[in-house]
């Protein structure tokens, strides 16, 4: 087994017997490898041969003083903990040391609890960064990828497959549970393939009644029915040279099926009312979270449409078959809802994250997403806690949550409450009436209003909860 790797500190200041004392402290309470320089020129030759998690400095150096020193290490290591020291009577340089991106400062003389106290904060801070950068760099190592995110050996298997097939023009079948990305797959195909430059058009199908899906697809010319004032260009025309994306084909009716299946024989369409057929050049992307064999077997899917369809297949895996992606994804989606709701960068407690890697995930990456989004709009604090989103009884330990709420003063205590009961009573609701508000509304007794400003109320978007297409 690998040996943990010890942090590393940088300590610079002039006096050789500061300079043991806090090498002798601190290796003893923390741990760390040290290094130590007694003038700035000497710690700038250090940190040109090595990386440190943490650098400790003095303000009051002959030649470069601690002001100097950390510009210059800004500039080499912008990420770089830097702490600053400084005696009494000079904590105007200790407040400038701050605006130049010293993580904090601490007096002479100073007390060696303290000191340790916020020497750890700090190695935390790094460790913090140190993650970040890691899990900035492993989402730009599947850039190529769009949003799908991952290092898992089922999603290393999609990424593999993907690759190998992006390049060709050949129709493809991405399967997988509701929640998957299986959207983001096909996104990805078209992304790196020789038509990404072109146009790449999605069609929901389940959303479209057969006649509107017909039009939508195939197009029609003026006078074709009642209603069709003027000649209307199908989608598939419109992705001429490029790709379109048939989302959820296990459920397009059988009328739709037999054209489909000329298309993708032909590589013609032939818009409603006109009698020529026109040539597309298009690429085919469909996916399905049925089972299409036992559609064909129960003769409610075309066995040749199938074959057609099923030339080249990617499969995406359900995310309780990757469980150690969801560290990624939480942090991923953490900061995209932050982002969009204005909110300072939240995190997740470690009891949420543990809860989270222990939940069977039926609605998948999708689930998780309105779970992290919910959680950033009910929560109060930077940690978010179980207790925060209204997981309780068998989710959490309520032993646990009852110690933090009476903690708490009376009005915050009481607040947390009344967010705990909505998110758990309301969210409980709208799953189970796939967020549909007016029957929602009509089970818990209430007027559709009252419970639309009760949701407005607690940043519950009833959206978040619809799983079926459609509703």
């Amino acid at each position: 087994m690998a040996e943990e790797t010890k942090d590393r500190l940088l300590v610079v200041d002039d006096e050789t017997d500061m300079l043991r004392l806090l090498e002798r402290s601190i290796r003893h309470e923390l741990g760390c490898e040290i290094d130590t320089a007694a003038s700035g020129s000497e710690a700038l030759k250090l940190l040109d041969t090595r990386n440190y998690d943490l650098a400790l400095i003095d303000i009051r150096m002959p030649g470069m003083d601690g002001i100097e020193l950390l510009e210059r290490v800004k500039q080499i290591n912008p990420w770089m903990t830097v702490v600053i020291m400084t005696a009494h009577g000079v904590v105007e340089l200790a407040v400038k040391s701050i605006k130049k991106g010293a993580y904090d400062f601490i007096t002479k003389p100073f007390d060696r609890e303290e000191l340790i106290h916020l020497l750890r904060k700090a190695l935390e801070r790094s460790q913090l960064l140190r993650e970040n950068l890691s899990l900035q760099r492993r989402i730009k190592e599947k850039e190529p990828f769009g949003d799908l995110l991952g290092s898992s050996p089922a999603m290393e298997r999609v990424y593999q497959t993907i690759q190998m097939i992006a390049k060709t023009d050949v129709t493809v079948l991405i399967t997988g549970e509701s929640g998957t990305g299986k959207d983001l797959a096909a996104r990805a195909i078209h992304g790196l393939s020789h038509r990404s430059d072109q146009p790449y058009v999605t069609v929901n199908c389940p959303t479209l009644p057969e006649n509107i899906l017909e039009s939508e697809l195939f197009g029609y010319k003026k006078g074709a029915f009642t209603d069709a004032s003027s000649d209307k260009i199908g989608l598939f025309e419109e992705a001429r040279g490029g790709t379109i994306y048939l989302d959820e084909i296990g459920d397009i009716s059988p009328t739709i099926q037999t054209k489909l299946l000329r298309v993708l024989q032909e590589k013609e369409i032939k818009p409603l009312g006109q009698t020529k057929s026109i040539r597309v050049d298009v690429r085919v992307i469909a996916s399905t979270n049925r089972d299409l064999r036992e559609k064909i077997r129960k003769q409610h899917f075309r066995e040749d449409l199938f074959y057609r369809l099923n030339v080249l297949t990617v499969q995406m895996p359900p995310l309780r078959e990757r469980k150690e992606d969801i560290p990624l994804l939480a942090e991923h989606f953490l900061k995209h809802y932050c982002k969009e709701f204005g909110r300072p960068l939240k995190s997740l407690s470690p009891e949420l994250m543990d809860l989270l890697l222990r939940r069977d995930w039926q609605g998948n990456v999708r689930e998780l997403e309105n779970i992290i989004n919910r959680a950033i709009l009910l929560s109060t604090s930077d940690i978010i806690k179980p207790y925060e989103i209204g997981w309780t009884g068998e989710q959490t330990n309520s032993c646990v949550v009852g110690s933090e709420i009476h903690r708490m003063d009376y009005k915050e205590a009481k607040e947390q409450i009344l967010h705990r009961f909505h998110a758990e009573y309301l969210g409980e609701l709208l799953r189970r009436n796939n967020g549909n508000v007016t029957r929602s509304a009509r089970e818990c007794g209430l007027e559709r209003q009252a419970l639309q400003q009760i949701l407005r109320r607690y940043g519950i978007k009833s959206k978040d909860f619809r799983t079926e297409p459609g509703q």
